[in-house]
């Protein structure tokens, strides 16, 4: 699996970057079929970084979660509420692969 780190409006140190690759890897435990994650941070406003997040899987399900820091305060905040979102969209993408099939419609 492919993990993409950009910048949108300045440049990301690599020491940044590889913490960022390793919170962003944490993803592949929930969801096998992931072939791309592109991560794109932009710093176009210093104190409020945004991070966007793509994540390519098999079978045309992709998953986007798009924060700015302005909630949670720094760059590694974004990315910690980043993760939490396609945590949550990977998790109900699961469950509708599970259940498919098992409860028929009630009219049927």
């Amino acid at each position: 699996m492919q993990i993409n780190i950009s910048a949108r409006h300045g440049d990301l140190s690599e020491a940044t970057k590889e913490k960022i690759t390793q919170k962003i890897e944490k993803i592949q435990r929930y969801f096998e079929r992931m072939t791309a994650i592109d991560v794109t941070v932009d710093l176009s406003k210093a104190d409020e970084p945004g991070v966007e997040v793509i994540v390519k899987s098999e079978h045309k399900h992709d998953f986007v979660a798009d924060v700015r820091a302005e909630r949670s305060g720094d760059l590694f905040g974004a990315v910690d509420q980043v993760i939490a979102k396609l945590e949550q969209q990977i998790r109900k993408h699961k469950e509708k692969l599970q259940d498919h099939g098992k409860n028929p419609p009630a009219g049927v």
